[in-house]
């Protein structure tokens, strides 16, 4: 079974088992929802939890899990990864995609030149920046905008864009 970080816990909060997550998901209040089953990154193989309860609190999430109700309960879930399976990911919209889905990708002009493999994808401000390995030239980044990106072909394991003047 795959998994997929979407938080990591970071300390414990008080003595009645919450738990403090840094969230790195796009989707914290459906992942942190109560009912919510997520999986504990733990060495021998993952621990199923169902969150209690959740809220915000000073850029964090306090996260209380069922049947996790004093401090010794999760002491020694500090420093974990919190994950989802892949069946629990949310459906995103036409155009939208998991960065999974985008690294690895070929990239291709549309003249049909292959430029590399995108292998990192930063996200500095506005839009996603593809950082693109190229053989014996240094990385290509790639502004993810309508005129740079023209086809994401998911299907065919490519990237098909138009380079603009001063991007490469």
């Amino acid at each position: 079974m795959n998994f997929f970080n979407v938080g990591k816990i970071v300390n414990t909060h008080g003595i009645r088992g919450e738990v403090r997550v840094m969230p790195t998901t796009d989707f914290v209040k459906e992942r942190f929802a109560a009912g919510h089953r997520l999986y504990l990154d733990m060495k021998e193989e993952p621990l199923e939890l169902t969150v209690e309860r959740a809220r915000q609190h000073k850029g964090f999430l306090l996260v209380k899990f069922a049947g996790y109700d004093n401090i010794n309960d999760v002491l020694n879930f500090r420093d974990h990864e919190l994950m989802v399976t892949e069946k629990d990911q949310q459906p995103l919209e036409d155009g939208q995609y998991y960065y999974r889905q985008i690294i690895g990708l070929t990239v291709k002009t549309l003249e049909g030149e292959e430029l590399g493999t995108i292998k990192e994808i930063m996200a500095p401000g506005a839009n996603d920046v593809w950082v693109v390995d190229r053989p014996d030239k240094a990385d290509l980044l790639l502004p993810v905008i309508d005129d740079v990106v023209k086809k994401v072909d998911l299907e065919n394991h490519q990237v098909l864009v138009e380079l603009m003047e001063g991007l490469e």
